[in-house]
């Protein structure tokens, strides 16, 4: 075929548009804009330079969504972003012949992949179509594809930008988080350690801030009281209930508050707290160093155990009620007291310890074997804590573990 003088120049005004329509797109993303900014850009190219009548662009994102439409019905980009004919389209098709007619008014569809897999698709229509051949806009369709490619990475590189600075900053509040909630949660180093008792404990995490608690608390110069508790759920909410929770107990925990008082109190205030959307189980005891009583509440958590080293008895303590925040009004509290005359040691954990355990082991039938077989010695509690961390290997990242694992121990001496 032999070329005109005309048709030369048309070729060669068509290879300057696509070269400095490139260059604008390449210059313009370089300067990093806002997205709006390059779908004006890119939407002049096509209606003012070629011409086109309308066109519409959907992004899959977290889902499909509608970033650009021109010209059609706002209805049609609904349609379009649920439409699994529509959104198996592979390579640019004809509306009507490629594809079945189903959108009104467009006339191909472009698709852009990522990795063999749909990112976008462009439609564009009303394009007028010269009365010999086809019109230069349908000749050039490999251009606009090439065109909405670049644009469409470059939208996504922006996306996933964003997107790694709002992860960024997430990660910074949750390591703030972290921090506050370690200061918390007290150090093992500063438990209270005398000729009466002795605690140790272990605090770790699954993830930067998790929904477990303990804690000891000096009472008086003779009593002495802590607690292990455990949230439902996990994560920043679970996080921030249990830190409500310990300015509470805190608050209300004294040397004479009978137990019974206390716990109902630490009811109400986490239904205030919590609206029944998450409740906590907790374990809470409060020892008189001079009597020797120790007094406690079970309130749904898993239950403590207690082994007398002299007579090797094991038992658990269960005695107390359903968990905080489960119900408006608790229907019964039962505390018990115990008399401790003989040396004592008692281990507290939540559940994630026996989930672990469960997890790792088959033959375990329930967790709480292996617990039990742990501190049935005339060991101290914190050689027991130590084996079991050990034995499982909590600290060098376990990948059994999913949930946050504390351990709350204590030694009763002095007899």
């Amino acid at each position: 075929m032999v070329l005109t003088p005309g048709s030369k120049n048309k070729r060669l005004l068509m290879s300057n548009f696509k070269l400095n329509a490139l260059l604008e797109i390449t210059l313009a993303i370089n300067e990093n804009p806002p997205v709006e900014e390059l779908l004006e850009k890119y939407e002049k190219f096509l209606m003012q330079d070629l011409e086109i009548g309308k066109v519409i662009i959907i992004k899959k994102s977290e889902k499909w969504e509608c970033i650009l439409n021109s010209g059609f019905d706002p209805y049609t980009c609904k349609q379009l972003c649920r439409n699994e004919e529509f959104l198996s389209v592979n390579e640019i098709s004809r509306i009507g012949i490629d594809i079945p007619e189903f959108l009104a008014g467009g006339d191909y569809v472009l698709p852009v992949t990522h990795n063999e897999k749909p990112i976008a698709f462009i439609v564009i229509g009303d394009i007028e179509e010269e009365s010999e051949g086809l019109s230069p806009v349908v000749k050039h369709l490999r251009f606009i594809q090439t065109l909405s490619n670049i644009i469409i990475v470059a939208i996504e590189n922006i996306r996933l930008y964003e997107e790694n600075l709002r992860q960024v900053a997430i990660k910074r509040e949750l390591e703030l988080a972290s921090k506050m909630q370690s200061i918390l949660i007290p150090a093992n180093e500063t438990l209270p350690s005398n000729e009466s008792v002795h605690f140790e404990a272990f605090y770790n995490p699954h993830f930067e801030v998790g929904g477990d608690y303990y804690d000891v608390l000096e009472l008086s110069d003779d009593k002495i009281g802590f607690c292990i508790a455990d949230v439902s759920g996990k994560g920043i909410s679970a996080a921030l209930l249990m830190s409500n929770f310990q300015a509470n107990l805190r608050a209300l925990f004294t040397a004479d508050i009978p137990m019974k008082r206390l716990v109902t109190r630490l009811n109400k205030r986490v239904i205030s707290s919590a609206n029944g959307e998450k409740f906590i189980t907790l374990f809470i005891a409060r020892y008189n160093m001079k009597t020797k009583e120790l007094c406690f509440v079970n309130a749904g958590h898993n239950p403590p155990l207690f082994y007398e080293i002299k007579s090797g008895k094991l038992k658990q303590l269960k005695s107390g009620c359903v968990g905080i925040g489960m119900l408006d009004e608790l229907p019964f509290v039962n505390v018990e007291k115990l008399k401790i005359d003989t040396q004592v040691k008692i281990l507290t954990y939540t559940d994630g310890l026996v989930e672990l355990i469960e997890e790792e082991d088959e033959n375990i039938s329930w967790g709480t074997q292996f617990i039990e077989e742990k501190i049935s010695n005339d060991q101290t509690i914190g050689a027991n804590i130590r084996t079991i961390i050990n034995e499982h290997k909590i600290v060098q990242g376990n990948s059994s573990i999913f949930d946050d694992i504390s351990i709350l121990g204590v030694d009763f001496s002095g007899f």
